[in-house]
């Protein structure tokens, strides 16, 4: 979907705006009714260049690489959760769609390396494959209810490779990453409760980066229904 697709919505918006019985917006990517404000686009600055360079660090691991089936690799409670050395690197092009995606990790099984191939939007609202300010996962319209809605600071879908110590363990597999608000409490690692309001079970004094990798395989005594989904996030996200 082409960049200036979200100019058009924002114009629709603003013309919906302009009637006192206008309709209440339709919920999307770059539109949540009931928010108590607005914010501006980032097409819609000037200097706005689309270049995330990002870093995470205080990796978490859901689960392990070789868990039998049935296993629970979102860890929401935080009960299979465990931390893993290692960082992961954001260095994209949310404008052009380009960029890279690298996670390198120090799991009990050994050196373990995540690359990000080829970037591939899986539904439209993804914008390519790059997408930059949107709303995803629980009732956003955008995304599964895996997880919390969330406004997403930066995100990327595709396909890629992933290494255990040199040698090729997953190839073509699906992955995403996703920079968000705070989803998991800072102290118990457990995703918050769902609370009243539309605004979504996150903290958005906190930013985390999830980011996982999936076989094309399902497997439905899993959660996620997967026969593989190693599932890892960093709860220190740093900007350049």
């Amino acid at each position: 979907m082409n960049k200036w697709f979200w100019g058009m919505v924002l114009v629709a918006q603003m013309a919906l705006g302009c009637g006192g019985d206008a309709p209440e917006p339709e919920r999307g990517p770059r539109t949540q009714p009931g928010t108590g404000m607005g914010i501006y686009a980032p097409e819609q600055h000037n200097a706005y260049d689309g270049h995330f360079v990002i870093t995470g660090t205080d990796v978490h691991q859901a689960g392990h690489l070789a868990d039998p089936s049935p296993w629970d690799h979102m860890g929401d409670d935080a009960a299979n959760v465990q931390a893993v050395a290692g960082s992961v690197m954001v260095d994209v092009d949310e404008i052009a769609n380009t960029g890279t995606f690298r996670a390198d990790l120090e799991l009990p099984e050994g050196d373990y390396t995540i690359t990000l191939d080829r970037w591939h939007q899986f539904s439209p609202c993804q914008d390519g494959g790059i997408a930059a300010f949107l709303y995803e996962h629980g009732d956003a319209g955008c995304g599964d209810a895996n997880w919390p809605k969330s406004l997403l600071y930066v995100a990327g879908w595709g396909y890629g490779t992933a290494t255990l110590n040199g040698d090729t363990l997953y190839s073509d597999y699906e992955i995403h990453f996703m920079v968000t608000q705070g989803m998991r409490d800072r102290t118990t690692l457990r995703v918050h409760a769902p609370g009243a309001g539309p605004a979504g079970a996150v903290n958005p004094a906190a930013q985390q980066l999830d980011f996982y990798i999936r076989s094309p395989e399902h497997d439905s005594a899993n959660h996620p229904g997967r026969k593989v989904f190693d599932h890892f996030f960093a709860m220190h996200v740093t900007w350049q």
